[in-house]
């Protein structure tokens, strides 16, 4: 059996399209970019922002950083909380937790805003460990 068990929280605890998505629509039209369909923004779930921006929309490292600024300007009020769990997740993480197996979470997403979404989801007290990056 095993004694660590480790998750990441986008796209396995949770979907994080809506507030991810929605954000980065914020960002992209504080510069001048319309994206209606949200659908077209689903590659920023996942890989770090600031590799996003650059790579999908041709920023430089100083235009990136913008966005981010103003992608966490709507993401750290409303965003993280546009979140769904996954059916049956804190189930699991419940029975995982009960059988003694200690559950850690690694998420490229800061780690202030990991705490937020778990707490919100009445998910953090399952966690031993939650590691994400600074802002």
């Amino acid at each position: 059996m095993y004694q660590y068990v480790l998750f990441d929280l986008d796209g396995t605890l949770t979907d994080p399209k809506i507030g991810i998505c929605t954000s980065v629509q914020y960002a992209l039209k504080d510069v001048g970019i319309e994206v209606e369909n949200l659908d077209l923004l689903e590659p920023f779930i996942g890989p770090p922002l600031k590799d996003s921006f650059m790579k999908y929309y041709h920023m430089s490292a100083e235009e990136a950083d913008q966005a981010i600024a103003k992608y966490r300007e709507r993401f750290s009020t409303i965003g993280l909380y546009e979140n769904t769990m996954y059916p049956g997740i804190d189930r699991l993480l419940k029975k995982l937790k009960e059988s003694g197996i200690i559950l850690a979470i690694a998420s490229s997403k800061p780690t202030v805003f990991v705490e937020k979404i778990l707490k919100h989801f009445e998910l953090y007290t399952y966690f031993s460990v939650v590691v994400g990056k600074e802002l």
